[in-house]
């Protein structure tokens, strides 16, 4: 499973083949599957299937507002998860009521165990066609377009892309695990 920076070697080209297999795959995974296996949840600390799923349809919109952001403002500040109370507070983001891009919290919130599995993975699938519309069609000098991240400074296009890659390799092989009961 190749990391973030291992990504970034990769060409363009190779990275949103990357992107682009992840719904196929993901439904391949998930076929045939009962709701009661997507909604198993491997031990009390780790996500079911469906939770999975529900996490990366709503990655996916996030990642989906940082691109236009980035290709629509010059150099924009990106909000990230995990990003430190300090960091949270310059910003002024968060406050007492905490840090919002909170995956846990949003699988409770949105009380991701009550989704539909095939409508976030059709969802999810929908965001990432149109995210592979808005990549493939910037020219090459749009790829260094970037973002100032919270944590790790400035962010490429392409090494957000790079990012969101490796994203896709770790869910998917958390939902591999998940659904053979595994952590």
């Amino acid at each position: 499973m190749p990391t973030p920076e291992e990504y970034r070697g990769l060409p363009i080209e190779a990275r949103l083949g990357r992107l682009e297999q992840t719904p196929v795959e993901l439904e391949q995974a998930l076929s045939g599957k009962t709701d009661a296996e997507l909604s198993r949840r491997p031990d009390a600390h780790n996500w079911a299937a469906k939770e999975i799923i529900c996490h990366l349809r709503d990655v996916e919109e996030l990642f989906q507002i940082r691109f236009h952001t980035v290709v629509a403002l010059d150099e924009p500040r990106i909000l990230v998860l995990g990003a430190s109370a300090n960091d949270l507070a310059a910003w002024r983001i968060g406050g007492s009521i905490g840090h919002p891009l909170d995956p846990g919290r949003w699988a409770e919130d949105r009380q991701y165990l009550r989704n539909d599995t095939g409508e976030a993975l059709a969802a999810f699938a929908r965001r990432r066609a149109e995210v592979l519309v808005l990549l493939r069609s910037l020219s090459p000098g749009e790829w260094q377009r970037g973002g100032v991240h919270l944590g790790r400074g400035r962010l490429t296009l392409a090494d957000w892309v790079a990012a969101l890659a490796a994203h896709d390799d770790n869910h998917a092989a958390q939902l591999r695990r998940a659904l053979e009961g595994r952590a």
